[in-house]
Order: C-alpha cells, then structure tokens, then sequence
C-alpha cells in the first residue's frame, strides 16, 4: 500500500514538472547555464534567437521586440529578466543593434560630439576623447562616421562623486544623434553608488555598446560591450613606463609568494573575500595585509582584528611588496575591478585573481590563463596551495606574458582606448580581424595590422612561431632627387652594385625629382628587371608608401648617392635574414637626453653606440612601408613632407615602438662615410646647419606624439 502511495506521488510530481515545463515558467538559471556554456576560450555562446515568422524582425533590438508573435516564444521568466535588466538593451548583438551600413562606405570612422558650454569633463575622459581625436579613426564629419561617442563625462556614474554629471538622461536623449544609442560607445569606470554598488549608469543607454570597467558575466553582452580595467586618473594618456620585469631570474621566485595590501571592509557589498584573508596570512611568504582605517566614520564599525590589522599593516612598503614577489593577489572591492590589477601586471607580479563574476579586461582578444591565474572566492583556503604547485616554468612564462599584455594594452589611456576601437572594427570588418595569436603575442594587436595580409606569414613577427623564413631576395628602393646628366653618377655605380647582388630581385627607382623620367636607354642595362616610378607628389613620405609591385618580404632603401659594394649589399642582406622585424644597415646615429635644455638630441658622432640607422643604406620588412602609411598620423607625415627631412627617423622610431628593439648596424668601409660628408648631391644637406637643427625638432616632436622615447640604445 505505501509503494503504491509513493508510486502516485511520484507520478503527480512529474506530470507537474512536465506541464511547468510545457508552459514555460521553469527555465535553468541564466548564471549556472552560461558557466557551463563557455567555450574553451571563455566567451559565452549567444542565447539561442526566437523563430520570427517576418525575417526583417531580426534586425529590431531585442529590448523593442514587444509584439505577440514574439510573445509567444518568451517564458514569464524571461519576461521578467528583460523588465527589471540593469538597462534595457541587455540583449543587444551586434546583429540587432548595431547599423553596419554606416562603415560600408568611410570604413571605420569614429565621431566625437562637440563639447557642450558648461558641461564639466573629468581629465581621464579628456584624456579619452583627445586619443580618439589623435587617433588615424577620428572623422570631424559626423556623416562619414561609423561609430559615436558622447562629449558628456559618463565615466563616473555613482551619485556620491564629486564628478557625476546630473540630468544625463535628459542631455542624452536630447543629442540630434543619439537615435536609442545606436552605433554609440559610451565609457565607464565607476557604475552604481554605496552600499549595492549596481552596474545601473543611471540613464537608458538604449542600443549603445558600453566599454566598462568591472563588468559581471552576468550583464556582459559578448561581442557587443568591451570590458576594459579600472584605471586612475594618474594613468598617463600616451607613452606610459616599461613594465618593471628588466631579467629573468631562474628559477623565477622572489622573496614573497603571494602579497596583498589594501582595504577591508567591515560591512556591505564586497567585504566578504578580504574579511577572510587573515585566514590565509603567515607573514612570511603569503603577506596578504588589509586596514579599516579608511572613510570618516571607520572607528564606529571597527571590529575586535582592525587594531591588529592596521598595526600589520603599516610595517610593509607596498611598492618594495609588489617587486618582490612572485603572485599578487587581486581580490574584489566595492566593485568588481580593483586598481590591483594594472599594478600588478606592470610589476611583473602574476595576478590571482578572486572576483567571481568579473568579466577580465579585453576578455574578447585575450588569453588571460597565460597571464593570471584564476581563483575561486569560495575557495580561498586552497589559494596558496594552488600557487605553490605552478612549475617554475610556467611561472616564468606567466610573467613575460604580464609584461607583453601591459606594454601592448595597459600601460596609457591611449593603449586602452585604441584596442577598444581596434576590437569594434575587427567585428565591423569581420573579413579583415586579427587572429587569437596576433592579439596575444608579441606585437599585439595595435601594430599588427590585418588589413595588410588575413596570411600570419606575410608579417615580420611570426615566422619563428609558422616554422618558416622570411622570402630570400629583397627589392631595392631607390631614392632619386637629382636629374640624370652624366653616366658616371653615384646612382648608376650604386643600381649596378645591387643588381649583381645573388639576393635582388628588382630594382625600383622612385623618382622624386622635379626633372622630366629620363629615357629608358640612360638607364644602364642589369640581369634584374629596373622599374622606374615617379613619387607620389614629390614628397618624401612616399619614399615607404606600401607599392604592390614590391613583391619580396624584404626591402633594401638606398638614397641615390649611398656608395656600397655588392658585398656589402649582400652581407646585410644575410644578416636581416636573422633579425627580419628589425632595421639592418650601415648608416648609424644616437639620441641623447639633453639636461640643460630638457630636450632630445640627435647626434652623428662615429661612436660605438647608436640607436638609429638611417634608410640611406638599410634592409627592413615590407610591412613597415604599410605601418608607415597606416599607422601613423597625417600630421607627423606632413611635417616630414614640409621639411623634406626626417622621414628615416620617424621610421626608425615606428620600428623601435613596434620592436621595443635597437635597429642592427653592420660593418661599412670608411668610403660610405666620406661619400655622406660630402658635398654632392643630397648629401649636401648633411652639412648644413639648419638640416641638423630640423631633425632635433623632429626628435622632440616625434617622441612626444609616441608619448615616451622608443628609440634604444645599442652598441657595436
């Protein structure tokens, strides 16, 4: 009798649960089922879309899609979801809300709303406006634009701050452009204000995508929102130091484990994981230190520990903490995101990461598992276990991998906000994005361009990774100024030179002077094909325009008064063969900082250190000539092009910025440098005053656009 009880229980249990199911108001929590959705890469697959009937129903923002067809196919708990979502457009894509027709025509263009009169801006969202304003993206036609950006400051958005701008949501909606934040970009630090600390911005941000610091998976649209790191409004906007890691040490162990050293809360959101790392604390390789001396009123809620705490607390330097170990634990604060996280990757300290939930900065590009090891904050008690069991090996290379990640995305304002950019784009033009490798490995994303080539092989960096080498022949580029008048000029004894080199491919003259081509028969007859090309309005600049009839990986750029044998051409030539992303070549010259007037210098001093060598006489990639074109802005172009001068030291500071490398000199014979100090031809110029003064300025004006010197130093 009671199993047959239990039998009709069981049998009305289920029929419930099927019926519940059928109607559609039992789903699996969206938490739980997108941790076990995430693919190996740890983006989450999209929600399955609805069946619409009327196809053109797919491109309507979800949070409008309110017909009763579509109502059909939601369950009342996803009803609910939608209802009370942080903002409405929480499951916006770029599918549904985002009008791609707007790129089809300019490319990716990026508008900036004129400031408006009166309205206050932080520095660190000037400093964000002023990159995009700098940036090769920038259109001041908002006609031409693909992507929009607000002039008002939505960086801080908690209500306590200082720097909270009020009546945003009336401001917003009233911008001409605005159309529901379709196509906008809208930047934010600090959501949501004490004790919950929500992620509401505290407007309807409708369709527009949002690069915010401390993001949860949970209101984390994938491949739509950016997630980006908190950081202060210290952070420089360009340039930003070299990470701290200067040698490798083996085994790679430092004085301490693992170190902490910030604020405990006592109470509300956030105070739970740093509450509990006393626990954890032994004082002498795990240091994990917090104080409640913080806010005004921390001696009212003081706890029986705070005394103890905060006298713990004061004996440790945090910087001399932070060099000093081998892990840096970054638990949670109020918010997701903690300052913690940039502190630790430029110090080389591998980050341990405790905020459940947290959606990492760039999570879409980058591999965090090779840089950060990802903790759990229920599992705290096993965090230095877990630490001590990493190999000493990976340990080492989770450590390189910090620096690469800081010096490539992290280190200014401007790296942050151009690979947000650079991470739109790519899902804009979907057929010209960067592979996992290009974005995680050296030199990241910002200089590996992928309109050049969608083929790895065809750039500088790879060829080790690919198993391959570079092609074995060069093209030679040379550049001609002065008339043809007599068959026994330097730039006839020089093509002949290169073309009886075993590694050329072609010849190109560029012809840069204002004299009429001369006739094919005043050119020397050779076993390579000579291409002659007039230069593109004259200007020096287009001496590393990226030709398409240079065929070959590698290009030799002579001037056409250099003076080299054909063993010399090849003997560089073989020696860039080893070193392809970098500038080999004969001609070298040195900057210097100079005290007194708090400046760069140039000098040609014959010395054995150096840090440029001149496109006078030297072999590098092809990608460079397009890097040139590409990458850097009009301005500095066009000052090279007024000057007619310097264009050999903005390419070295490019390839220097990209490489973080010295450029390789080779041995020359004393003849090159007694033809350079001569006075025929362009060579003239090396005499005069005024050139040497112009490319002192160059320098400074070059070094402040990069933010920083990328030149380094080498020695012969």
């Amino acid at each position: 009798m009671q199993a047959k009880k239990r039998y009709l229980i069981l049998l009305s249990a289920g029929a419930c649960l099927v019926l519940l199911f059928y109607l559609g108001g039992v789903q699996l929590p969206a938490a739980s089922r997108s941790r076990h959705d995430r693919s190996r890469n740890g983006h989450r697959p999209e929600q399955p879309w609805p069946h619409f009937s009327d196809p053109l129903h797919l491109f309507l923002p979800w949070d409008q899609t309110d017909t009763t067809d579509y109502n059909l196919h939601i369950s009342p708990r996803q009803k609910r979801d939608i209802n009370t979502s942080v903002y409405k457009g929480k499951r916006c894509r770029m599918d549904s809300c985002f009008d791609f027709s707007l790129c089809r025509k300019n490319g990716f263009k990026v508008y900036v709303y004129p400031q408006q009169k009166g309205e206050k801006i932080s520095e660190s969202y000037q400093n964000i406006l002023s990159t995009i304003e700098g940036s090769r993206f920038y259109t001041s036609d908002p006609g031409q634009a693909c992507l929009f950006v607000l002039s008002l400051d939505t960086l801080d958005r908690d209500q306590l701050s200082p720097q909270y701008v009020h009546n945003l949501k009336t401001k917003v909606q009233n911008l001409p452009l605005w159309n529901d934040g379709r196509n906008h970009l809208i930047f934010n630090l600090y959501s949501g204000t004490w004790p919950d600390y929500t992620e509401d911005l505290g407007f309807d941000i409708g369709q527009a995508m949002l690069a915010k610091a401390s993001i949860s998976t949970e209101n984390f649209r994938p491949n739509f929102d950016v997630s980006i790191p908190l950081f202060s409004k210290e952070h420089p906007r360009t340039g930003g130091e070299r990470g701290y890691l200067k040698y490798n040490s083996i085994p790679p162990f430092r004085k301490y484990m693992l170190v902490f050293k910030g604020k405990r809360y006592l109470t509300g959101i956030g105070s739970d994981t740093r509450n509990a790392l006393y626990h954890v604390h032994n004082a002498e390789d795990v240091v994990l230190l917090t104080t409640c001396k913080h806010g005004k009123d921390w001696q009212k809620h003081k706890d029986a520990r705070c005394d103890k705490d905060n006298a713990e607390y004061d004996k440790y330097d945090y910087k001399e903490m932070l060099h000093n170990s081998t892990f840096c634990l970054v638990p949670r604060g109020r918010r997701l995101g903690s300052f913690r996280f940039l502190e630790a990757l430029q110090a080389a300290c591998v980050p341990v990461m405790l905020s459940n939930g947290w959606e990492l900065p760039f999570s879409e590009i980058i591999d965090w598992n090779t840089a950060a090891v990802i903790g759990d904050e229920r599992l705290l008690l096993q965090i230095p276990t877990t630490v001590r069991s990493i190999h000493q090996d990976k340990i080492l290379s989770l450590r390189q991998q910090t620096q690469f990640l800081w010096e490539a995305y992290f280190s200014s304002v401007e790296k942050i906000v151009l690979t947000t950019l650079e991470i739109i784009q790519d899902r804009v033009l979907e057929h010209a994005s960067r592979s996992s490798l290009m974005w995680n490995s050296h030199p990241g994303g910002l200089f590996a361009l992928p309109q050049y080539s969608g083929y790895l092989g065809d750039f500088p960096f790879y060829y080790d990774t690919l198993g391959i080498r570079p092609y074995p022949k060069f093209t030679a580029v040379i550049h001609a100024v002065s008339p043809l008048v007599s068959q026994s000029q330097p730039i006839l004894k020089l093509l002949a030179a290169v073309a009886k080199s075993q590694y050329c491919a072609q010849i190109i003259v560029l012809w840069n002077c204002d004299k009429p081509l001369p006739a094919k028969h005043r050119w020397p007859a050779t076993s390579v094909p000579v291409i002659v090309i007039e230069g593109e309005n004259k200007v020096m600049s287009s001496r590393f325009l990226p030709y398409e009839i240079i065929v070959t990986d590698a290009v030799l750029s002579l001037d056409e008064d250099t003076v080299l044998s054909t063993t010399e051409v090849d003997f560089a030539f073989t020696v860039w063969q080893s070193f392809p992303e970098r500038i080999v070549g004969y001609p070298a010259r040195s900057h210097f900082w100079d005290s007194n007037k708090e400046r760069w210098g140039y000098t040609s001093k014959w010395t054995n250190d150096y840090s440029m060598v001149l496109t006078g006489a030297a072999i590098y990639h092809r990608y460079y000539h397009f890097l040139y074109t590409n990458y850097l802005p009009t301005s500095l172009k066009s000052m090279v092009d007024q000057l007619a001068n310097c264009e050999d030291i903005l390419m070295n500071f490019l390839v220097s910025a990209v490489t973080k490398l010295p450029p390789i000199k080779v041995t020359q014979k004393k003849q090159y440098k007694e033809t350079m100090m001569g006075q025929s031809s362009r060579a003239s110029r090396w005499a005069d005053p005024d050139h040497f003064a112009q490319r002192q300025t160059c320098m400074n004006k070059f070094a402040s656009w990069f933010g920083a010197m990328p030149l380094v130093h080498s020695q012969m």
